[in-house]
């Protein structure tokens, strides 16, 4: 039986992993063995990132409705437990560009967020 040397498809491998790498510093951008963890590296890091990328918006969100309820003056806080106990079922994201883009109703969602708060503790 004839041995089989793998040309061509050990080529088409190397050229795939090196185009993956391709602007990386220094010899993680040319040599094939530390082109291949650096492919590796960069797929975990991408993974958690995309996760992390999660958590900086939901902060992003948060930092822009304190500063909204701020200038109403009301806690970030107390706004979205006020929310709850309306029954607002908007979330932060929502929340954040109504803020942004529509000012007046963002504070229609606060005066209706402040009133259902009133009228739980008159009860």
């Amino acid at each position: 039986m004839p041995r089989v040397r793998k040309g061509a498809a050990r080529h088409q491998s190397k050229k795939r992993v090196l185009k993956a790498v391709k602007g990386y510093h220094g010899s993680m951008g040319r040599l094939y063995r530390l082109a291949k963890e650096a492919t590796v590296r960069a797929a975990v890091n991408a993974r958690v990132d995309r996760k992390r990328r999660k958590r900086d918006f939901r902060g992003l969100w948060i930092i822009r409705l304190n500063a909204a309820c701020r200038q109403r003056g009301l806690k970030y806080s107390r706004f979205i437990n006020a929310c709850k106990k309306a029954n607002i079922a908007l979330n932060r994201k929502m929340l954040s560009e109504i803020a942004i883009d529509d000012p007046k109703g963002f504070d229609a969602v606060v005066e209706a967020a402040e009133a259902a708060k009133e009228q739980r503790v008159e009860t």
